[in-house]
């Protein structure tokens, strides 16, 4: 492995479409594209390979893998504008690389079949908003989708805080300053507290990752700014049950409280294969805290926030086994997909009752 070569794979990746590039000792590189990991017809990468790329990319960004380090996140671009985010980790006394390709145009709504309302979400002058779901469905597309609107429509102060940057935004009606754990700030929770001293109307966190960064989150919101974040959850429910699991049992109640009352929605996305098995589309559950809702989260009546999503659609929320049968009604997805992707044991029940 040379330079050359490493650059011509990352462009084929960034042409290409796919999602993902993997570099493992002992195995070719491989790719995933529309959800499926493609093994290449390369050589199979040696130790020496995977540690010439991860020297490579800590080169780029300035750094030294440190005696006692074990994994590195970064970020890595080529000189013809392809972006990366950069995964590098120890695997059996080796290196191990993957790289997310970053596109390098931010889609809208419409382009990434996001529905309307989150340009209504966005509106709120204050509050907190949350995208949600496991890694690689979407989480931070969509949240630059959201940014890519405001900055768009609204002249604002927008201060991201990321681990690392992905998206590269250009000020357009508002001003955005991003800024990078670990090049740019120390941490998160460091980067928020600073934050509140940068004028800002709204603040956009990669990540709430720990206790320190989800109480820097509230109390950006409780104090009256706008902030965008993400979280490793599947739903509404699962989101205010972890962010509440973070305190400990005698702060929990008023933990309760205080999100009912910044709380401006909750985003899930996952990503569903189409019928035709051409393309990756996106299913999504959304919750908007009404005065409902903001009860059931004070009282701890989380059980019934699912029930207020499926009747709630004149605030356009949604569940997400309403989007699957909507989905699979206009003939986008099969059966079996759906089934796949829902939460629900009886999703065929679901659709004949709705037939």
């Amino acid at each position: 492995m040379d330079a050359k070569i490493f650059v011509q794979i990352l462009e084929i990746a960034f042409n290409k479409k796919v999602s993902d590039v993997h570099f493992e000792v002992d195995n070719p590189p491989f790719f995933r594209g529309k959800g499926q990991i493609i093994r290449s017809k390369l050589p199979n990468l040696t130790a020496e390979d995977t540690e010439f790329i991860a020297s490579q990319i800590m080169a780029h960004n300035n750094r030294k893998w440190e005696v006692d380090q074990k994994e590195f996140d970064t970020s890595f671009s080529l000189p013809s504008g392809a972006r990366f985010r950069v995964s590098i980790f120890r695997q059996r006394s080796h290196f191990g690389i993957i790289m997310r390709v970053i596109p390098a145009h931010i889609g809208s709504f419409e382009e990434l079949r996001l529905p309307p309302v989150l340009g209504e979400i966005v509106k709120a002058p204050n509050g907190l908003i949350l995208v949600t779901g496991p890694t690689g469905n979407g989480k931070s597309t969509t949240l630059a989708s959201m940014l890519r609107h405001i900055n768009q429509t609204f002249s604002y102060n927008c201060i991201t805080i990321e681990d690392p940057i992905e998206f590269l935004f250009q000020s357009d009606k508002s001003c955005i300053i991003q800024r990078e754990v670990g090049i740019d700030t120390d941490s998160f929770a460091s980067a928020l507290k600073a934050a509140l001293r940068m004028d800002p109307d709204l603040i956009m966190v990669g990540e709430m990752r720990d206790t320190a960064t989800i109480e820097s989150c509230l109390m950006a919101a409780e104090t009256g700014h706008l902030v965008l974040s993400t979280l490793h959850t599947q739903g509404a429910v699962s989101t205010i049950n972890r962010i509440v699991g973070h305190f400990p049992p005698d702060a929990q109640e008023i933990v309760r409280q205080r999100l009912a009352d910044i709380l401006v929605a909750t985003v899930s996305i996952r990503l569903i294969m189409n019928k035709s098995g051409e393309a990756i589309i996106p299913v999504l559950e959304i919750m908007r805290a009404t005065t409902t809702i903001q009860s059931c989260i004070r009282e701890g009546r989380l059980d019934e926030i699912e029930a207020h999503m499926e009747n709630g659609r004149s605030y356009q929320m949604q569940t997400l086994d309403q989007h699957l049968i909507q989905l699979h009604e206009q003939e986008q997805i099969t059966m079996e997909e759906a089934k796949r992707l829902s939460h629900s044991m009886d999703l065929e029940r679901k659709l004949m009752f709705t037939n």
